[in-house]
């Protein structure tokens, strides 16, 4: 069994970045700016942006946090979209989601231009990536299979199983692994709630996502021998002997399943840290567009 070190990855990655960040600039082009809107007081989300604004600082972009109280309204909000998208100094934004209630979630992610959507969710990217064009792919997604990347897993004819089927990771998930070259060229199967035989399909994967935020969801029972697991599961679970109160965990049961592997990601450490990595990697591609 080997670890999937997705902090050591993202951390190489992230040294890549601001290599060709400094070489961009010292060639005379500014550096890239990613912005991103927070409304609210989520900790989620804040310990989230934090690491974006973090991220950023250690590839040489440069940052802008735009924050709202949870009372903003769907126009105010709208605006911020708007102003962002005119603004030709910053390269791309985000919006931090999950948003208040009283907001349309989708209105908001349709309102931003498709050409700064480095989060991935604009339908415009979305469509982009069903058919196999370049574009901005959601970034959980998108830094799983850069660690597959990374660490050579073989993809081809392989069987993919998906466990999830949300916007944000599931569908894009199947999408990519769908896709022709390497990573890619799988058969995929999507499982969700809706799903009757579920062990019988994920003991048949050689390559398993677990993407559906119920902790030590996947058994030992569920995972055909020497396959590879990915967990993007994070969810907080109370745990007394931690200082906070609460430890992360994936929705693989790690402990019973890590033996069966060939690979295998942690939580945390795992695909996690990839998320921001690939954020980015978006950023930078944006900025390369632009200079271009």
């Amino acid at each position: 069994m080997e670890l999937i070190d997705g902090k050591a990855t993202a951390k190489t990655i992230k040294a890549e970045i601001a290599a060709e960040v400094e070489q961009m600039v010292k060639d005379g082009h500014k550096r890239p700016h990613l912005a991103a809107i927070l409304v609210g007081h989520d900790g989620g989300s804040e310990t989230y942006v934090a690491s974006k604004v973090k991220a950023c600082e250690e590839c040489g972009f440069q940052s802008t946090l735009i924050r709202f109280e949870d009372t903003v309204t769907e126009q105010e909000l709208l605006d911020a979209v708007h102003k962002l998208n005119d603004d030709t100094d910053v390269d791309g934004f985000i919006v931090q989601l999950p948003l208040p209630s009283h907001i349309d979630e989708q209105k908001i992610i349709e309102a931003v231009d498709p050409e700064k959507d480095v989060d991935g969710f604009h339908p415009v990217n979305v469509g982009k990536l069903s058919i196999g064009l370049p574009g901005f792919v959601s970034a959980t997604p998108a830094g799983i299979v850069e660690l597959l990347r990374r660490y050579n897993i073989p993809t081809r004819g392989k069987h993919c199983v998906v466990i999830g089927r949300s916007n944000i990771v599931g569908k894009p998930m199947a999408m990519l692994m769908l896709r022709k070259g390497q990573p890619g060229d799988c058969t995929v199967t999507v499982c969700h709630s809706g799903t009757g035989n579920l062990k019988e399909i994920t003991r048949t994967a050689d390559i398993l996502v677990a993407a559906l935020g119920k902790p030590g969801f996947v058994t030992a029972d569920m995972v055909k021998p020497g396959a590879t697991v990915i967990d993007v599961g994070t969810t907080r679970v109370p745990d007394a002997t931690k200082k906070s109160g609460f430890r992360l965990s994936g929705d693989v049961d790690f402990e019973n399943v890590a033996p069966l592997c060939e690979f295998i990601t942690p939580v945390p450490g795992g695909v996690g840290p990839m998320t921001i990595a690939s954020l980015m990697m978006n950023t930078i591609q944006a900025a390369r567009k632009r200079k271009r």
